[in-house]
């Protein structure tokens, strides 16, 4: 069963539900990532998102769309929180990409209240948005987050702005806290009023590293059995009108990637219980 298209809020965009998550590409060699791109396209993978920040994952994903470019919905990030260097970030990434534009450009983890106000206040790096908006080197707009506090924040973020796609942390045990799934419902909601795109990290998160040796490239102990990545990656598909991104370590990308192809319902709450049991799983944000 092949991964579905959906469109992407409100750019229309037939994007696939699963949406590769290049930090993947971050410390890789050019050979890795284009295996990599033979099993996205295998799973019919058509929607791409990088950051400037993302090492050289930039420069991995050149090469791709080479001659293809219409086969990919290109998206990247700025950390930058000021108009001129979020400007100066955006042509350094269309330089590392090598293409004219973007179809979608994120103010890139903004948490913290004094650098969120800084990026949505005149001279800020939301200044440099519009702007390119306006100038055809992006074509949309959009916001990205961690933690605990973000779906709160971005409640606030579409509020001041009219962003196009939000990011943020969505798994079982994440929605758990209740305080996290108030808001996130709340920003869910208000998202398909407005025809924002809500994109999804961290479905197969398993805990922090905590001390214990890094065996993966993610910032998390990630889950790694299939059948538990089975689990996880079904439940966050299970919910219509999300769009789950891949983990950040390129080998697991095949069994995510699987798990999806042959998703059919959302497990539930006892499958899931039993599963964060069996894995031990603890929530990433406190």
């Amino acid at each position: 069963m092949a991964i579905p298209l959906e469109d992407f809020g409100r750019t229309k965009h037939r994007s696939s539900r699963v949406i590769f998550g290049a930090a993947a590409l971050s410390s890789v060699t050019q050979a890795v990532a284009d295996r990599a791109l033979e099993v996205l396209q295998k799973h019919g993978i058509n929607h791409i998102d990088v950051a400037a920040s993302y090492g050289d994952a930039e420069l991995r994903v050149k090469p791709w769309l080479k001659g293809a470019r219409g086969s990919f919905f290109l998206a990247t990030k700025t950390g930058e929180r000021k108009a001129k260097d979020a400007r100066e970030q955006l042509h350094r990434s269309l330089d590392r990409l090598g293409v004219d534009h973007v179809d979608l450009w994120q103010l890139h983890n903004l948490a913290d209240p004094i650098e969120w106000d800084t990026a949505l206040s005149p001279g800020g790096a939301i200044e440099a948005a519009v702007e390119a908006r306006e100038q055809g080197l992006v074509r949309w707009i959009g916001v990205t987050g961690h933690g605990a506090q973000i779906a709160a924040n971005h409640r606030r973020s579409i509020a001041r702005f009219d962003f196009d796609s939000v990011l943020l942390p969505y798994n079982f045990v994440t929605m758990q806290s209740t305080y996290y799934a108030e808001n996130f419902e709340g920003l869910f909601a208000e998202c398909a009023k407005r025809g924002t795109a809500v994109q999804t990290i961290k479905s197969i998160a398993l805990r922090p590293w905590a001390g214990r040796d890094r065996t993966r490239s993610t910032w998390y102990e990630p889950l790694e059995d299939q059948g538990d990545i089975d689990l996880a990656v079904w439940w966050v598909l299970g919910r219509p009108g999300v769009f789950l991104n891949t983990v950040g370590d390129v080998d697991l990308l095949p069994k995510v990637l699987d798990a999806a192809e042959r998703f059919e319902r959302r497990p539930d709450d006892a499958a899931m219980k039993s599963l964060v049991e069996r894995s031990r799983t603890e929530p990433l944000f406190v």
